[in-house]
């Protein structure tokens, strides 16, 4: 939230500039407060029960599924979409009825103009909240591993905002990265 971690544990990882509050006596609304303020670079909750919590933590939200794919090419080289003035890697929403790995292919197909994705595996899960329409937001995406032989034109997705579609070598994407998401640096 505002790119501050809230950690939700029933370890004792030891983070500067966390606040450290017991789960069951802090409000969501005071876990707002502090990741709102400068005072701290997150909010790390001890949990008795990660499930029950992670539970009544989503409550809080509006809850939505996206999947995307960190997309490698046959020279090693990882596909990013330009929006927003920021890199990142493409994503979007799951559509009813569909799965999370069809969801993922189909989302990095329409933004890149791609084709010949397949997928390697799994890669972590990452959420972001966000206000929308004055409603909070908890996206959690779904991510996975693809490669692709495709050597064609990349177009990117101009009615979702996307301007610029690209392969990136290691340099490049580590110039990326200092332009992106904090979710995103985890992939990588």
């Amino acid at each position: 939230m505002n790119d501050k971690p809230i950690i939700i544990t029933d370890s004792s990882p030891e983070l500067k500039n966390c606040k450290v509050f017991s789960f069951d006596e802090i409000k969501f609304t005071e876990v707002q407060g502090l990741i709102k303020s400068d005072a701290v670079l997150g909010v790390l909750l001890k949990s008795k029960n990660i499930e029950k919590d992670w539970k009544l933590f989503q409550e809080n939200f509006d809850v939505i599924e996206a999947a995307g794919g960190k997309v490698m090419n046959s020279d090693n080289e990882t596909l990013f979409i330009y929006r927003f003035d920021t890199w990142d890697l493409p994503k979007g929403h799951i559509e009813i009825g569909e799965d999370r790995e069809t969801a993922a292919m189909r989302e990095v197909e329409e933004e890149c103009g791609i084709t010949g994705l397949s997928i390697i595996k799994q890669l972590e899960t990452t959420y972001h909240s966000f206000f929308y329409k004055n409603e909070l937001r908890l996206k959690v995406t779904y991510w996975y591993l693809m490669n692709t032989e495709y050597q064609g034109l990349l177009v990117p997705q101009l009615e979702e905002g996307i301007t610029q579609v690209a392969f990136k070598n290691e340099k490049q994407t580590h110039e990326a990265l200092q332009n992106t998401y904090p979710n995103i640096r985890l992939l990588f």
